[in-house]
């Protein structure tokens, strides 16, 4: 080779070296200004909260939070490239040119190497990893089956109102109630949980119990709270309505209190067919769906009503208050159950009645459930069945919010909102407890008056008994770590059919429909979406909606009424801008709706806004 070639090859290896050493340079930068800015925005995260906030965007917030990244993480990147450019460009002189390329190639190796070992420690991701693809025995050796238990009811059996206040912590109380916030934004609730039972022993700090995996969303929460278990599956963890069971063979509250001669009832504004619940309180308890869609139907509210996530809360706590009258009027004792959803992320649902005693308005929102809570718990006491009924006050899972905890201590425990209210039963023990949400299952039962063998059931320990709770036993991070791990008892439990649907179609009974969804419509902000062609559906069609969502979790979820056209076809347009403009895929999943009410999956598209 002669000398211009050998000189061409070496002003090649020059430019090609000088663009790695930016570019390893640039995604060093990068990376390490990208997990500061994560810490910093989710405080005390876990590998868990990680995959849920990078594969499901928060609605409302997107928009702030990709411009906060961009500020706090491009932009400094983008100044890096700047000067490292100036500065090799500066530095013509060969010697210090190569000294600088392995300084800025070295220096990078170790500053990324450093943090990504920080954060791979901090987040724990080698046990996270481990534990998506291994099997534990902790649930399998600690799970008490309450079928083999012995439980004694006293002969006047107490009634049970049972209320899921949606996102409650005790988080958002001020610190010196055991809060994290320096206002607080609960008071009402604050001091409803230290006149009752939240088992802080002797001091006035509110106490709640930890969210473990599987009971961190409204469908796990609910499960766990009421069979001592997580919600572990081997599908979405929303899905359950796709099955013909939910966990046919484990025994529940709802079971216990069917098998003591309870009238069951299930109260809530939104609709009981999302994530199973309708199957799972109608399979275990026999309850009476008193939902959204009941409502509608039977003119609790004008036809069409729809607010957030079906109707608001101060008609829920209306409604309760007639329901309540009448079940007092049986001969049976009762179980009332109910689940608020003002308080849902993103930053609630600011009813009529809301305070505007705060800058933000998750706060305000908040405040005001607060405040409904105590004026619905000042009326039961006004009521004759008062004195014979236990009231239990349980936050469902802590807020999803992207930003309502953002600047509270890093070592400040996020727990749900707890408060067992005129129990007959007192605790044994001064001290104060450290639970989980599972934990709860045997502790409304023993708030009933009712005695357990052992003071166990599921993976719950009765909290007025002076046993020791198995966080209290383990510690929350091995609990935590071996819940999370695949388990073969659960799985026996669940007997999950992940080829229901398959088998159906192949029958050709599957209920179906031709589902079509046109080009986003960008000046209109609409997803024109088409359904045509139903079969295999039972009874005549009365309405058809579609579930439509963005996040993985479907916290984002909308249900949307479709018309029918002159051409016997359903016609809708996706409201976009509803969606905050969320741009990628729109799942959209169809549902008709016949005379009686029952709802009939369609299938399901895929929209794209771009």
């Amino acid at each position: 080779m002669d000398k211009k070639g050998r000189t061409y090859l070496k002003q090649t290896g020059k430019i090609i070296g000088t663009a790695m050493t930016i570019l390893l340079a640039v995604i060093a930068a990068l990376l390490c200004f990208s997990i500061r800015w994560m810490f910093d925005t989710w405080s005390n995260l876990t590998m868990d909260e990680l995959v849920y906030h990078i594969t499901a965007p928060l609605e409302g917030t997107n928009e702030g939070m990709i411009l906060e990244y961009l500020n706090v993480c491009v932009v400094p990147t983008i100044l890096v490239l700047l000067f490292l450019v100036i500065l090799l460009a500066a530095w013509r002189k060969k010697r210090r040119y190569y000294a600088l390329m392995s300084i800025g190639i070295v220096g990078s190796l170790i500053l990324s190497g450093t943090v990504v070992r920080g954060a791979w420690n901090e987040l724990d991701v080698g046990n996270y990893v481990k534990s998506q693809g291994s099997y534990s025995t902790f649930i399998d050796d600690y799970y008490v089956d309450p079928e083999e238990v012995e439980i004694s009811f006293p002969d006047q059996k107490r009634n049970l109102i049972y209320i899921f206040l949606e996102s409650m912590e005790t988080t958002y109380a001020d610190q010196k109630n055991g809060g994290a916030f320096e206002k607080n934004v609960i008071p009402e609730l604050t001091k409803l949980a230290q006149q009752s039972e939240d088992f802080s022993g002797e001091t006035d700090q509110l106490n709640g119990g930890y969210a473990m995996p599987g009971a961190t969303w409204t469908m796990g929460a609910m499960f766990a709270q009421t069979s001592g278990l997580p919600l572990n599956i081997s599908i979405s963890s929303n899905y359950m309505d796709t099955q013909d069971h939910f966990f046919a063979s484990t025994t529940t509250l709802g079971d216990i209190l069917e098998k003591e001669g309870y009238s069951q009832t299930l109260l809530i504004g939104s609709e009981a067919k999302f994530g199973g619940r309708e199957l799972y309180f109608t399979e275990h308890g026999n309850y009476d769906m008193v939902d959204y869609t009941y409502a509608s139907q039977t003119g609790m509210i004008p036809a069409g009503y729809r607010v957030f996530w079906g109707y608001e809360d101060q008609k829920l706590f209306g409604f309760a208050k007639e329901k309540l009258l009448e079940l007092a009027g049986q001969d049976t004792p009762f179980n009332l159950t109910m689940l608020t959803v003002d308080t849902h992320f993103e930053d609630g649902y600011p009813c009529e009645s809301c305070p505007d005693m705060y800058e933000d308005q998750y706060s305000n929102v908040m405040a005001c459930s607060s405040r409904q809570v105590e004026e619905f718990i000042e009326w039961i006491r006004q009521q004759d069945f008062y004195e014979n009924t236990t009231i239990v006050l349980a936050g469902d899972h802590p807020t999803m919010d992207s930003d309502f905890c953002e600047n509270i201590e890093s070592d400040y425990e996020r727990k749900v909102y707890t408060a067992y209210m005129n129990s007959p039963v007192k605790v044994e023990t001064a001290s104060k407890r450290e639970y989980t949400t599972f934990d709860m299952f045997p502790t409304t039962v023993a708030s009933l008056g009712a005695v357990i063998e052992g003071d166990q059931l599921g993976l719950g320990t009765n909290l007025f008994s002076s046993k020791q709770t198995l966080i209290e036993r383990f510690g929350i991070p091995t609990m935590k770590n071996e819940i999370g791990r695949k388990s073969k008892l659960m799985e026996e439990l669940a007997d999950i059919d992940e080829n229901k649907e398959e088998i159906l179609a192949r029958d050709g009974k599957l209920p179906a429909a031709d589902i079509a969804v046109d080009s986003y419509q960008f000046q209109s902000g609409a997803l024109p979406v088409t359904v045509s062609n139903i079969r295999n559906v039972k009874g005549e069609i009365q309405s058809l909606q579609l579930a439509v969502w963005t996040a993985e979790d479907q916290s984002d979820l909308q249900w949307i009424l479709m018309e029918q056209g002159e051409d016997g076809n359903y016609h809708v347009n996706i409201n976009i801008p509803g969606f905050n403009y969320q741009t990628g895929e729109y799942q959209i999943h169809a549902y008709a709706v016949d005379s009686d009410g029952e709802e009939t999956a369609l299938g399901n598209a895929v929209g794209m806004v771009e």
